[in-house]
């Protein structure tokens, strides 16, 4: 399991180090994420490793949630002020991407060939 844990944040630093000595815009956790999903698709023996270890990581994912559940309470003054403007960028940003999507969807589906009474 250690060895498991430490293959996952040496992939994750790895993604750190890369982020910020190339100056992306991307967060390094992410690259970090890229490079063990290409890593683990190559190497059978690399997946056998991480996968018991990942899998109790899975069952306990809510738990991971209680540290931002607690940054939302620790900073209430903020939402309080800038509540209105949240929910209506939350909205609006979940609408637009419902659109996108269908879109999307349907453009696809024409390309393919697909059509509705299939």
């Amino acid at each position: 399991m250690v060895a498991a844990l430490s293959v996952i944040l040496l992939f994750q630093l790895a993604g750190e180090v890369v982020s910020r000595a190339a100056h992306l815009p991307l967060p390094g956790p992410v690259l970090g994420m890229v490079a063990m999903v290409v890593a683990l698709s190559l190497s059978p023996r690399l997946n056998a490793l991480v996968r018991p270890t990942a899998q109790g990581l899975l069952q306990h994912l809510s738990l991971l949630f209680v540290p931002a559940g607690v940054g939302v309470v620790a900073h209430m003054p903020v939402l309080a002020e800038y509540g209105t403007a949240l929910a209506l960028a939350l909205v609006g940003s979940t609408l637009v991407a419902i659109v996108v999507g269908a879109v999307t969807f349907t453009l696809v589906a024409r390309l393919v060939g697909s059509r509705a009474d299939d």
